[in-house]
């Protein structure tokens, strides 16, 4: 009973930790791979001293390593796109992401969907398309590509707890360590280091993407990726919402309809499932 419920929480509060990257990169006037590298080096580093204190051992195999560049494709493509398409492109083609999971499971997994998942994710899809129509016009069709194939890189992220021999924390380590050095002849190049940006480094390499992380890593193996994903959709809700009450954009009336779409689907799939998963008997 527990674990069905901290589960999605963990999940929950992660996407919390995550919404607050757009505000803090909107505030910070470095290019995109700079606080991409910035932010890794400081999550690489939390997440590091996270595993030691945890005394979780670093595993270093194929599937692991896959998920790294899995994770890295997310968090790298993502920063890229925000600077070549329109942000409310990115984060919708970001947040396909749980399509793909639904037709990677069925492919690689003979896992066939559910009318409650299939009707779900349309929901979804369809209160973030609502909630960003102002913003799907234009953009250039490299960052559009880019930003779809950081969806793909992202329902993989969520699917790391179901592959033979992975370590969804390990990925994640070496995810955030690749990022880092990507970015790093970019970080190298910039010259603004003042109080205000190494603080808004901080906040994103510490707390937007370390602990955040950490949270989602942990809310992994106790839920499912379909329903992961799911719940990681209140981030491109809550993101723009934030850099709307303190950056000062606006929002519009239909966002906030796509908003409330997005919150109760998620939150009534999750509800459903979960009353489904405890009256399934024992085995």
């Amino acid at each position: 009973m527990k674990k069905l419920k901290s589960g999605p929480l963990l999940i929950f509060l992660s996407a919390v930790c995550f919404s607050t990257g757009g505000l803090f990169t909107k505030l910070l006037s470095w290019q995109a791979l700079s606080i991409g590298s910035g932010r890794c080096i400081l999550s690489t580093i939390l997440i590091g001293c996270f595993m030691v204190s945890q005394k979780h051992k670093l595993v270093f195999n194929k599937t692991v390593f896959f998920g790294g560049l899995c994770l890295c494709g997310t968090v790298t493509f993502y920063v890229m796109a925000n600077k070549m398409t329109t942000a409310a492109n990115a984060i919708v083609l970001q947040y396909s992401a749980p399509i793909f999971i639904i037709l990677f499971m069925w492919l690689f997994f003979h896992n066939r969907p559910g009318k409650l998942d299939l009707i779900a994710c349309a929901t979804v899809m369809g209160g973030i398309v609502l909630f960003f129509v102002d913003g799907l016009g234009g953009g250039g069709i490299d960052g559009n590509l880019i930003a779809l194939f950081s969806g793909v890189c992202y329902a993989l992220v969520c699917m790391l707890n179901t592959f033979p021999g992975g370590d969804p924390m390990s990925s994640v380590f070496l995810g955030h360590l690749m990022s880092a050095v990507i970015g790093l002849p970019s970080l190298m190049g910039e010259t603004d280091f003042s109080a205000s940006a190494i603080g808004c480094i901080l906040v994103l390499g510490v707390f937007q993407l370390g602990l955040g992380y950490i949270l989602f890593t942990k809310g992994l193996e106790q839920t499912q990726p379909v329903s992961a994903s799911l719940i990681s959709t209140i981030e491109p809700i809550l993101n723009p919402i934030l850099v709307a009450v303190f950056y000062g954009e606006k929002i519009t009336p239909l966002a906030i309809l796509g908003a409330v779409i997005v919150i109760c689907a998620v939150v009534v799939y999750n509800v459903v499932k979960t009353n489904l998963a405890q009256k399934k008997p024992a085995v």
